[in-house]
């Protein structure tokens, strides 16, 4: 098989069909069933499970897994990952803020890299409406700390747009967390630790209607899981420990 798709699914009720009316007919046009496209829903309490059981029925190339847990976009990816079973396994948002042309560039760039990624921040990106100044500038702020914290020199680590070869895929899967802002940055760490080489071409973005981010909180759930993750890396990891049982309540990273 030449390419699996992951998607992770909480709570994606009112914006899952439209993005798989979008992602299965443009990739059974280009793949047949060469291609798996892996629904990870995880942890919801509407009826996204239904939207996406109406999509297995009419393509053969869906599949739907469901964790009752809550575990997150990470959880859901590695979950995904470990069910994978393309030469190429990547992820894509369920809201479809990517369009399906914008995740096949991956596919036909990635070329000798292990890995590429989507990013909005490049020359030649399309993002379209114009970010907010706020989300403009938490972006930015997350990127630098990124840059400083982790010797990641991407200019968009967030994008929920990502492809990786499978052999790289098994590798650092039993290395990953699951750590809900910081998984991206985890997994690109990874990849980068174990010498993988990694690509990052600009993108082709729609911000979707229906976000439920709210900019404060999520800049310091964002800040946390950065510095949580950094701890791990390093001889200061029995913080972590101390951070899980003392703090970790009052932040979801």
């Amino acid at each position: 098989m030449q390419l699996s798709i992951i998607v992770p699914a909480y709570n994606e009720e009112k914006r899952l069909a439209k993005m798989l009316d979008e992602y299965l007919p443009f990739f059974a046009r280009a793949y047949g069933n060469d291609f798996e496209m892996l629904v990870v829903i995880n942890g919801t309490s509407d009826g996204t499970e239904t939207v996406a059981n109406k999509y297995t029925a009419k393509f053969p190339q869906m599949r739907c897994i469901v964790e009752p847990r809550k575990i997150g976009k990470g959880g859901a990816i590695m979950l995904g990952f470990a069910r994978s079973m393309g030469a190429l396994v990547g992820f894509v948002d369920a809201d479809g803020s990517t369009p399906p042309a914008a995740f096949q560039d991956l596919a036909d760039n990635i070329r000798r890299a292990d890995a590429i990624i989507a990013s909005r921040w490049l020359r030649g990106a399309q993002v379209s409406p114009r970010q907010p100044w706020s989300r403009r500038m938490t972006s930015r702020f997350f990127n630098i700390m990124v840059h400083l914290l982790f010797g990641l020199h991407f200019s968009d680590t967030q994008c929920g747009a990502k492809l990786i070869k499978s052999h790289a895929v098994r590798q650092i899967l039993p290395k990953l967390g699951i750590t809900r802002w910081a998984f991206d940055v985890d997994l690109l760490f990874q990849l980068r630790r174990a010498g993988y080489k990694i690509t990052e071409i600009p993108t082709v973005w729609h911000d979707v209607a229906g976000s439920r981010l709210e900019i404060t909180p999520v800049s310091l759930e964002m800040f946390a899981a950065l510095v949580r993750l950094r701890l791990l890396y390093s001889p200061f990891k029995g913080i972590v420990v101390f951070y899980d049982r003392y703090f970790a309540r009052f932040f979801n990273v």
